[in-house]
């Protein structure tokens, strides 16, 4: 087999096996209060349970991606600077849910890194060439463990005590409104990555609604906003 084969069969590889393993683990929906010092009935930062639906559209996507990309990219210039840090995001997620399970700080530690590797990729990734099948996939999933490495670790500030619920939530929408807009402004011409930090945010505001409506309220303004900063820059780059 060629060399330049090895990357694009790996990334199948890890990509079916990041799928298979939500199967493989005990159900996850969350840190258990007893996980912690702190009991906390529900974190203010975790949002409604719809909200992780976008799980599928990511496996589906990152499927299409990695069987596009071995069959008629494999040797293609533009697709392999992503490659590497989407494997390690991909290694790590097909073992994160089995360590969520006992260990939320190892865990924390774990999807930020994985985070870190989707954003890389993501970065990477050509704006241009095979866009939805290239750019796209790897924006959600960059958008999305953007997310959710900040609930985790804004679940874990509170869980230890380092700071309240409401102010633990609060100081991870400061985060992601700094980091979405940063990072979606190296991407300017795929919205996905923004579109992903949106669907995040309202299902914040949805699950605070109700009870918490001060954490509502920044989650839907952080939202509004990354919306209307990353609409500017799509339509600008498309100018």
């Amino acid at each position: 087999m060629n060399n330049r084969i090895y990357p694009p069969v790996l990334v199948l590889i890890l990509t079916l096996a990041f799928l298979v393993a939500p199967a493989l683990t005990p159900p996850f929906s969350g840190y258990l209060p007893g996980q912690m010092p702190v009991q906390i009935g529900r974190p203010a930062i975790q949002p409604a349970g719809y909200a992780f639906a976008i799980w599928g559209v990511i496996y589906i996507w990152l499927l299409v991606h990695a069987v596009f990309g071995l069959i008629w990219r494999s040797t293609a210039p533009h697709w392999a600077p992503s490659r590497l840090p989407l494997m390690g995001a991909l290694a790590l997620g097909s073992v994160w849910l089995a360590i969520a399970g006992s260990w939320p700080i190892l865990a924390t530690v774990a999807i930020a890194v994985m985070a870190l590797c989707a954003i890389t990729a993501f970065l990477r990734a050509a704006p241009v060439a095979d866009r939805w099948l290239l750019i796209a996939p790897l924006s959600i999933f960059a958008g999305w463990l953007t997310a959710a490495s900040l609930v985790s670790l804004g679940v874990v500030l509170a869980g230890y005590g380092i700071l309240g619920n409401q102010a633990s939530a609060f100081a991870m929408l400061g985060l992601a409104l700094v980091l979405g807009l940063w990072l979606q402004s190296r991407q300017p011409g795929m919205p996905i990555y923004g579109a992903t930090l949106i669907w995040a945010l309202i299902g914040l505001h949805n699950a605070n609604a109700q009870d918490m409506p001060a954490v509502a309220v920044a989650a839907g303004s952080a939202a509004a906003l990354i919306g209307g900063v990353t609409l500017w820059m799509w339509q600008r780059q498309r100018s």
